[in-house]
């Protein structure tokens, strides 16, 4: 098993994180976004990052690749059995992926203070605000056990420095829950030097 990933995004870091988390033995080959290997251009049409080959199949969508991870290595499980509690968590890893994945990768090819820079910014901090509703009761995302939802909110949380997103310090909560995710083994072993450089660990 392989996975191309690239170094510094939060699409990569999320599917690595999963794969810390089921400690998966993987071969991990980082990839600068635009200068693919000639066989990752054939093996994936879309030239995206990140791509996981298993044997003969190739996947190259990170929600796809991440909930194919959960089925294939069941333990730990990352999605709740309960069917309406996994279309709860589905549909909060869809608004996730729509809204904050959107607006970082924004942030991340528009790092100077522009205009559309600066917009980006506020509406991310205030969606990350809004997520500490989620996290008030549980030490998880509505749920005393990590989830995908966890797995794909930690590296957007773990990027605020370099978005220049400061959360207010009486957001117990959520810094509490940041806490609680950047200190877990697997999150730790998933990050790039490239991640670590980006807050003080």
């Amino acid at each position: 098993m392989t996975l191309f990933s690239a170094p510094d995004e939060a699409a990569s870091h999320r599917t690595r994180i999963v794969l810390a988390e089921k400690d998966v033995e993987i071969e991990i080959v980082n990839v600068t976004p635009g200068r693919f290997p000639e066989d990752l251009l054939d093996l994936n049409p879309d030239h995206t990052l990140p791509t996981l080959v298993d044997r003969d199949l190739v996947l190259y969508d990170s929600r796809i690749i991440i909930e194919y991870l959960d089925e294939r290595f069941p333990h730990p499980p990352l999605m709740p059995v309960d069917p309406v509690t996994r279309a709860t968590f589905k549909l909060a890893l869809h608004r996730i992926e729509r809204d904050w994945y959107t607006l970082a990768t924004k942030l991340d090819r528009n790092p100077a203070a522009s205009p559309e820079a600066e917009k980006a910014r506020g509406e991310l901090r205030d969606l990350v605000i809004q997520y500490a509703d989620f996290v008030r009761s549980k030490p998880y995302f509505m749920s005393d056990e990590l989830s995908l939802v966890d797995v794909t909110v930690a590296p957007v949380l773990w990027r605020l420095p370099r978005y220049r997103i400061e959360l207010p310090k009486d957001l117990t909560p959520l810094l509490k829950y940041a806490n609680l995710l950047f200190s877990r083994p697997a999150f730790r072993m998933s990050l790039s030097p490239q991640e670590r450089e980006m807050r003080v660990a």
